[in-house]
């Protein structure tokens, strides 16, 4: 399988010229079976969403037909209004128009995320192509015990789609590599680059393999893109070797 990881500049409160700049950078990319965009990438972080949030319906449109057009599932998080609330969602949308979706769980309260939006209750992961993937937004990074890997069968990539700023790339970089060790698996971190009115972005969009070895990653403070090939052969054959899931605490 091909993963491609769209790391975005994105423009405050501006979806339609948001979408159209990651269109042109999907086009651009090498074809892929995926392709996973950043955090709230149709408006940066809307912390406080009133006003700017999508309908929940609204926001899946461009998903479905881009993931329609290319053949392959398209997933990153959006702002969406649901009812009288909010929720930051995080839609895994595939060829066929089915979708599933995940509602960040874990609130950035640092930035007031937790006075505007509701956290979601539920751990998520789907399974497209044969092979299973875990849906995770951002601040989830930092909680272990949340992404840890113990269902049958496993999930084989985790997804961090993220709007995570330079001041904390340290953390970033090294909490992508833990996930992966600990839950031997791959580990997506797409980030964004660019600023808005509270933060800058570098990106350190990358994939990390169950070894802890960065695969690839985008250069940084530039909108790019990787697409690398998920060696599932090689992730089966290691899980057999070196049990480290069948030994966890449960």
């Amino acid at each position: 399988m091909k993963l491609t990881l769209i790391q975005t500049d994105i423009l405050w409160l501006q979806p339609s010229l948001n979408m159209r700049r990651a269109e042109a950078m999907i086009a651009d990319a090498e074809k892929s079976d995926v392709y996973i965009l950043p955090e709230m990438f149709t408006t940066g972080f809307a912390v406080h969403p009133e006003g700017k949030a999508e309908d929940d319906e609204a926001a899946l449109s461009w998903m479905k037909d881009m993931a329609r057009r290319y053949d392959a599932a398209i997933g990153g998080s959006v702002a969406v209004k649901v009812g009288d609330g909010y929720r930051n969602r995080f839609y895994f949308v595939m060829p066929d128009g089915s979708s599933v979706r995940y509602d960040k769980r874990h609130l950035f309260t640092y930035g007031g995320e937790h006075l505007s939006y509701t956290r979601g209750e539920d751990r998520v992961e789907v399974e497209f192509r044969g092979v299973r993937f875990l849906l995770q937004v951002c601040y989830d990074l930092r909680f272990p015990v949340f992404s840890r890997n113990s269902g049958t069968p496993p999930y084989d990539v985790a997804l961090y789609v993220a709007s995570w700023p330079i001041s904390r790339m340290r953390v970033w970089d090294t909490l992508l590599h833990a996930r992966a060790i600990e839950n031997q698996c791959y580990v997506a971190g797409v980030n964004r680059v660019g600023s808005d009115k509270a933060c800058q972005y570098s990106g350190g969009t990358m994939l990390v393999d169950a070894y802890g070895r960065t695969v690839d990653a985008c250069p940084p403070d530039v909108p790019a893109s990787i697409t690398c090939t998920l060696d599932m052969e090689a992730l089966r054959t290691f899980r057999e070797k070196f049990p480290v899931l069948a030994d966890a605490d449960r």
